[in-house]
């Protein structure tokens, strides 16, 4: 995307754009929400933000940052978090930029009271929509999508509070699970394909909503279900009512969820995390098998891919990359001159494993093929006779639209080489990806279906069940939009 935050045009990674979390009717809510959005640093580290509402007003605090830091101990934020309803929000910004303004949840007075919104995904339509909205005399504080569906509820004609976000969630197009606090409610939303993950918990009566089970079992709390793809759930003081309101669609779940972004100890849409990263490893050994002495994981994403590897292959599983876990996102603003060492702040070779050994490399993806690079040269420098790079999803050649910072189609190595090409630029001796077929049985079926994929796999097939209506004409990062409606 353009307009990329300091440090990110050199970031070869993907990036879920965030993660969510909501508790109603407990006494320690702001706690137990600090608690589950740690639990969900994984999906956002650029910012972390929780609305409370304490039976008189809401209270927000919105920090950039780790959980840690804006809501540690060495932080008085939480303690104002006063309250026994909460929604809170961690940031990785893929629409809107990383500016203060943009961190959620995000918080208005309507008719009728007032609601916080936080919100995970992207609507494929917001610059659309912000277009007619701001010539319609709306006024944004914020380049964020999630501020439109807050202009489209305070907008609509309808009475209450479920109605009107309904009504406005009609409108949009794009993937979402969000959570939404008045107060008097706590609401839970999934788009009608159900592309990001949202669940329902449980603590001793009090309804929880989270994008991943991590963040239940942070705080002891019970798994009751998934959110359904196109439902919406309303907790108040007399239960949790579930409602329909939109028209049915083909269920279409991010399977990147499953190869990288939520944390192997969830289980999503009743699948474990860890067995079907390692479940995909074992397809990839089937598939593109190599004589060698060792498979070593790129960590810590690369870990289960290359654990199935190992046991399907019979080639032993070693750390021979180790990972330091303590660099921050903002650690460094390198020089040119020393930039090249950025791959070792997170990576060193564990060089008297890899000393004359064939070594098998299992990683989630390629990107922009950089990192890659630098990591087979590592390796090599470190003594490595053979390097061949197994990577535990089909090449990534297509832009995500749906709540991923993914670069221009045109940035992705995929896009631009073939397979041989792209071995031939990170200098391995082999490279493989697992085939789309191979994924899908890694996920339970026989195949991926044409007519009707059982997942979103548009960053690899192109085939987008969402129109991306605001990419057409070209992707455009929402921080233009100030410029265009000055």
């Amino acid at each position: 995307m353009s307009g990329l935050p300091s440090g990110r045009a050199f970031d070869d990674a993907l990036h879920e754009e965030c993660g969510v979390f909501g508790i109603f009717g407990h006494d320690d809510a702001g706690a137990l929400t600090v608690l589950g959005l740690h639990a969900l640093q994984h999906r956002g580290q650029e910012a972390a933000g929780i609305v409370t509402f304490d039976g008189s007003q809401f209270i927000a605090e919105r920090h950039p940052g780790l959980v840690g830091d804006a809501f540690g101990k060495n932080s008085n934020h939480a303690a104002k978090l006063k309250g026994s309803f909460a929604i809170g929000h961690n940031r990785y910004s893929t629409t809107g930029g990383s500016v203060i303004r943009n961190i959620q949840p995000m918080f208005a007075d309507l008719t009728g009271g007032g609601i916080a919104i936080a919100h995970n995904g992207n609507l494929t339509n917001a610059r659309a929509l912000r277009a007619d909205l701001v010539r319609e005399g709306a006024i944004f504080q914020s380049t964020s999508d999630t501020e439109v569906i807050i202009h489209l509820t305070a907008r609509s004609a309808y009475g209450p509070i479920v109605d009107r976000l309904i009504d406005a969630l009609k409108q949009v197009e794009g993937a979402y699970s969000l959570v939404a606090l008045t107060s008097k409610k706590l609401i839970g939303v999934r788009d009608p394909f159900g592309v990001r993950p949202l669940v329902l918990g449980d603590l001793d009566g009090a309804p929880i909503l989270a994008s991943e089970t991590c963040a239940l079992d942070i705080i002891g709390a019970r798994f009751v279900r998934d959110v359904q793809p196109g439902e919406m759930v309303v907790a108040t003081a007399d239960g949790i009512e579930s409602y329909r309101p939109f028209a049915p669609k083909p269920h279409r779940f991010c399977v990147f969820e499953y190869i990288y972004f939520a944390r192997p100890d969830s289980t999503v849409e009743g699948r474990n995390v860890y067995d079907a990263r390692k479940n995909i490893g074992e397809e990839l050994a089937h598939e593109s098998p190599v004589d060698a002495d060792m498979v070593i994981p790129v960590p810590d994403s690369g870990v289960p891919a290359a654990l199935g590897y190992s046991q399907a292959s019979g080639i032993p599983f070693e750390l021979g990359i180790i990972r330091n876990h303590y660099v921050g996102r903002t650690f460094i603003e390198p020089s040119d001159r020393i930039r090249h060492l950025g791959v070792r702040l997170k990576h060193n070779p564990n060089r008297a494993k890899l000393k004359g050994k064939r070594v098998v490399l299992v990683d989630d993806s390629i990107v922009r093929g950089t990192t890659s690079k630098k990591i087979v040269e590592m390796v090599r420098d470190a003594g490595a006779t053979e390097v061949h790079f197994r990577i535990a999803s089909p090449p990534t050649t297509h832009s995500c639209f749906y709540g991923v910072d993914t670069p221009n189609k045109e940035d992705l190595l995929a896009h631009r080489m073939t397979v041989e090409e792209m071995q031939r630029f990170i200098n391995a001796d082999s490279l493989a990806f697992i085939s789309m077929d191979g994924l899908y049985r890694a996920m339970g079926a026989v195949k991926r279906n044409a007519r009707a994929p059982q997942f979103c796999d548009a960053c690899f097939s192109g085939d987008y069940p969402i129109e991306p209506s605001d990419a057409n004409g070209g992707r455009k990062d929402q921080l233009s939009l100030l410029a265009e409606f000055a």
